[in-house]
């Protein structure tokens, strides 16, 4: 099957297939797993123009929302981060999708720079992780355990919640400008930015895995459906450049990511929150690894 936008040929049940499958493991540490399409896309499927980003949102767009679903059903929405986190990436993903036309068509230097922020976090989440246990509440029991959260409190200046018999508590701010970067991150690579808050939520904040998935999914597809309205309304504009989405694999890889983003979110809670951690860590540093690497061969060549 041709993709026209896209220039590309290639089986149409490869999309949702590939999709499915990294969607369900990456849901259930609060990602949407556009993050790791993006690479498979450029370079597997040999998708390489600008519109490559739009495409990877359109994704979310589409795949997104059964998670989101599962989590409000569950009782496991925290909305005022969620709030937060979508005011803070907002204009960050416009500002990004901008520097992605015009100034990185290929953005192999600021790859580098995402790669070694991603190697960071990740190091810095496996020095916890091999540190002295934390209580039994980080553990997942059975699907009989409250996994519910209560907002005790939030305000412009900071916000709590309980989950689990423990009060969590951060900065506004704070979070409202690491999203605000994240999405410039994620406008100009079209992965929403999930890939890099949520861990950020994790080491830095201390915030229960099981707690910001919810949030993390949702900012990623309220900040995805204005990167694609940005990048199709900035089509006309650049005539001889594929800077809109391709709607018809964009919509092909979201069939597939809307089973597994459910299905993931449905088995989140059966899984232990140090397991999920080691996944987050896994993929940050699989995923800065390929930055890296890509630009030290690029010297190479």
């Amino acid at each position: 099957m041709f993709f026209e936008t896209a220039g590309i040929d290639v089986a149409p049940w490869i999309p949702p297939l590939v999709a499915f499958a990294v969607s369900f493991v990456a849901s259930m540490a609060g990602l949407s797993g556009a993050f790791l399409l993006l690479p498979f896309q450029m370079s597997v499927l040999g998708y390489v123009h600008p519109s490559v980003s739009a495409t990877n949102q359109l994704f979310n767009i589409v795949a997104i929302p059964s998670g989101v679903w599962r989590f409000i059903k569950e009782g496991r929405m925290v909305w005022p981060l969620t709030m937060v986190v979508v005011i803070g990436t907002m204009p960050g993903v416009i500002i990004g999708a901008v520097i992605r036309v015009l100034y990185l068509p290929d953005p192999l230097h600021f790859k580098v720079f995402v790669g070694m922020v991603l190697l960071y976090i990740g190091f810095r989440m496996i020095r916890e992780l091999l540190g002295p246990k934390k209580d039994v509440a980080e553990g997942a029991n059975g699907e009989g355990d409250d996994f519910t959260t209560t907002v005790l409190f939030w305000n412009l200046r900071e916000m709590a919640y309980t989950f689990r018999g423990r009060t969590h508590r951060f900065s506004v701010p704070g979070i409202s400008f690491m999203s605000f970067i994240v999405g410039i991150i994620g406008g100009i690579y079209g992965i929403g930015g999930g890939a890099i808050i949520a861990p950020f939520f994790v080491s830095f904040y201390g915030l229960p895995i099981y707690t910001i998935a919810g949030a993390t999914l949702m900012g990623t597809f309220v900040t995805s459906v204005t990167g694609v309205l940005f990048y199709q309304g900035m089509a006309p504009f650049f005539p001889t450049m594929h800077i809109a989405p391709d709607w018809g694999l964009g919509l092909l890889f979201g069939l597939g990511g809307i089973a597994g983003i459910y299905m993931g979110a449905r088995c989140q809670k059966f899984m232990p929150e140090r397991g999920l951690k080691w996944l987050l860590c896994l993929v940050l540093l699989g995923t800065a690894g390929k930055y890296i690497a890509g630009f030290v061969l690029h010297l190479l060549a």
